[in-house]
């Protein structure tokens, strides 16, 4: 019985310094519009077709991204090198970003319901990691990999 009521303790304490985390690093000051949030992203300007083009179109490799406590619901993005990427990145709960360091992109911290915008030429070829920068997100399991061919 003293066992179980100890072990009780212990979860009721790990879970309300779990919450005192996540609202210490909520992003209030990091919230606004999608165009704010565009601007101050390290990104590659992707540009618009010129009317020469004879109204083609530039093709651009989308992909939609969605975080959630310890996880990305894709493992693995795949592209041609040189080819033009967008991912927009989803946060279902909690407060995440989406970082590739060897390409140094990365959006800002985000919360539950908010999204951001990465748009990057692949142009250098191999195996990337992307990750939750926020707290040990990325230990406890927050990462994928983004293949450029």
């Amino acid at each position: 019985m003293n066992r179980n009521l100890i072990l009780a303790v212990i979860a009721i304490a790990i879970i309300a310094v779990g919450a005192a985390f996540v609202v210490k690093n909520s992003p209030t000051q990091n919230r606004g519009t999608q165009n704010q949030i565009e601007s101050a992203l390290p990104t590659q300007e992707v540009t618009e077709p010129s009317a020469s083009d004879s109204g083609a179109t530039e093709n651009v490799k989308e992909f939609t991204v969605a975080g959630s406590p310890f996880k990305f619901d894709i493992k693995e993005i795949r592209v041609k090198r040189g080819e033009k990427v967008k991912i927009v990145f989803k946060n279902a709960a909690g407060t995440h970003n989406f970082s590739i360091d060897e390409l140094n992109l990365k959006t800002p911290v985000i919360s539950g319901g908010e999204e951001a915008v990465l748009e990057f030429t692949a142009d250098k070829a191999g195996t990337f990691e992307y990750y939750c920068s926020v707290g040990n997100h990325k230990e406890m399991g927050m990462v994928g990999t983004l293949v450029v061919e």
